[in-house]
């Protein structure tokens, strides 16, 4: 197990988790009351966001930061449906952070706890200024990221 360049944690369990809890609305499913398989990337920014809070990262602080980090690859698997008027537990974790932000996540249900969706995302930074891609995350990331660390 490696340890990152800021000797944060161990590059291979992620340390900053985030929940979101969701009710499954009625204008997100479908005929069947299942929720439409597009709203699953909706919950999951709700969890995101709510991560990016955890280190003072979210939008505005990006924005005001410098850099844009747009998402350039989401993967999700189905496990089992959400349905309506169901609570869903949504989890994002931090699992890469150097060169990209990779968010991992799983949606449960908020009772029994069965798995219905996993996934992830994955942002990269870009200069807002002149929109060149970041091949390395900018050290303002890096040193939230240190300082959420740090009070943990």
């Amino acid at each position: 197990m490696t340890t990152d360049t800021m000797g944060l944690r161990p590059q291979k369990a992620p340390w900053l988790v985030a929940h979101a809890d969701v009710d499954i609305p009625f204008h997100d499913v479908d005929v069947m009351h299942v929720a439409w398989h597009g709203h699953y990337v909706k919950y999951f920014e709700i969890a995101r966001c709510a991560l990016l809070r955890r280190f003072d990262y979210d939008y505005p602080q990006m924005q005001a930061s410098g850099y844009l980090w747009p998402i350039v690859e989401c993967h999700l698997k189905y496990v089992r449906p959400a349905r309506y008027g169901q609570r869903v537990r949504v989890t994002a974790s931090l699992t890469e952070f150097e060169n990209r932000l990779r968010i991992a996540y799983e949606i449960h249900d908020a009772i029994s706890g069965e798995r219905l969706t996993k996934g992830y995302t994955t942002q990269v930074a870009v200069d807002a200024s002149n929109g060149e891609l970041q091949f390395v995350s900018p050290a303002v990331v890096l040193d939230k990221l240190e300082a959420a660390w740090a009070v943990r």
